[in-house]
């Protein structure tokens, strides 16, 4: 299909409902977000590596003591502000107490963290758009890993005026994943 025929069907204002039938229609796994503003992004789905890197923080919290319903991968979040319609799609989300399971975009009531495993070409939105949307959406904490050498956290909580980098960050993941940090966020 040529991407003026693709566009000759889409609605001419897409909804989170919208981008969940996509998302469900798609038979390759890309991942769809919408900023608050309502542009859409298509992202194709996790490398190997990316994979890891989320798992390895999974199986940190749970370690740690939380429970599996509480630390969720790829949960669609409404970020939107006000009369926006943004969803996003974070790589890992953390929760005071598990979101309602039949959703597909999560309110952002309870949710203590965001993380996002940047990948090549998603730096300008991981590193500014999202951690400034996220900050606008009152999300108490945003991380952010780096696909460098040593996966470097990066690690941002809610401030009056935006995000703060908290301490002690930046740290490699192996830090990271050798340190109490996830029992501390209760």
């Amino acid at each position: 299909m040529s991407a003026e025929s693709f566009g000759a069907h889409m609605p001419a204002t897409l909804t989170l409902d919208d981008l969940a039938e996509m998302a469900a229609a798609d038979g390759h796994g890309h991942r769809y977000e919408m900023s608050p503003e309502g542009v859409l992004s298509v992202m194709p789905p996790a490398g190997v590596a990316h994979t890891i890197i989320a798992s390895k923080l999974l199986a940190w919290f749970l370690a740690a003591g939380w429970a599996a319903d509480q630390v969720l991968q790829n949960c669609g979040l409404r970020t939107a502000v006000q009369d926006g319609v943004g969803g996003r799609v974070p790589d890992l989300t953390v929760w005071s107490t598990a979101p309602a399971v039949d959703l597909v975009w999560a309110p952002l009531e309870g949710l203590i963290l965001a993380v996002e495993i940047v990948s090549r070409g998603s730096e300008a939105i991981d590193h500014i758009i999202k951690k400034d949307e996220y900050a606008k959406a009152g999300i108490p904490r945003y991380w952010t890993v780096d696909r460098d050498n040593a996966n470097t956290v990066t690690m941002w909580e809610l401030a009056s005026d935006g995000y703060a980098q908290a301490a002690p960050s930046p740290q490699p993941l192996a830090w990271v994943l050798n340190s109490d940090l996830a029992q501390k966020l209760r």
